[in-house]
């Protein structure tokens, strides 16, 4: 039976922050919001957390796991940034988008897209997502919360509750969610291309 904390989604809670990131520091699989939808997270190192992410979304070993960063200057260490990757990151985090980068050693294997050895990185704008981040001190493994067969992200919290409540330890309502997942802009490759239109506006990334 999984916990369940009402957080105010402007000025969370210090206490329960807190208590949050000792059931993810636990092997804890949580749910919490972003700025585009809300999110199933873990350690990044945890993985029996990852492997019970991968089956309740039903993930096959080629799918993009996200790190989720508090700020720029985590994701160096995670990501291979060249001038121009660093360039667009500034421009656009935080905000509603996934960079695909290429991962640096940091990133545990189980996490990597298995050719291409590549890595989600984002940089959310949420007050939850962010003190989260801030009391973990480091990022979160993250994929979005679409359940299999759904095209769109779960965003009313009690129905997570009612859903999920025998699958993830921790479920944070912060409101109603967005029903959109975050933008993806692969940035591995010579020229930025967007896999996947969400709410973030994809068009800076047209004529790149």
């Amino acid at each position: 039976m999984s916990q369940f904390f009402q957080v105010h989604p402007e000025n969370p809670q210090a206490r329960l922050i807190k208590q949050a990131v000792e059931i993810i520091r636990g092997g804890g699989v949580v749910v919490y919001p972003t700025d585009s939808s809300y999110a199933l997270g873990c350690m990044i190192g945890d993985k029996n957390a990852v492997e019970r992410i991968r089956r309740l979304r039903q993930l096959d070993d080629k799918h993009n796991f996200t790190l989720v960063c508090r700020d720029l200057s985590q994701i160096g260490l995670f990501a291979k940034v060249d001038t121009a990757a660093f360039r667009l990151l500034k421009n656009h985090t935080p905000g509603p988008y996934t960079f695909i980068l290429n991962a640096t050693r940091e990133v545990p294997r189980m996490l990597l897209h298995p050719k291409r050895r590549t890595i989600g990185i984002r940089v959310p704008s949420h007050p939850i997502a962010l003190a989260l981040l801030e009391q973990l001190g480091e990022p979160l493994m993250s994929v979005s919360l679409i359940m299999p067969d759904d095209e769109l992200p779960m965003s009313d919290p009690y129905e997570m509750r009612q859903i999920l409540e025998h699958h993830v330890d921790l479920i944070i309502d912060g409101g109603f969610g967005g029903l959109e997942a975050s933008t993806v802009v692969n940035l591995a490759d010579d020229s930025p291309e967007v896999l996947r239109v969400g709410c973030g506006d994809p068009t800076p990334f047209d004529d790149l």
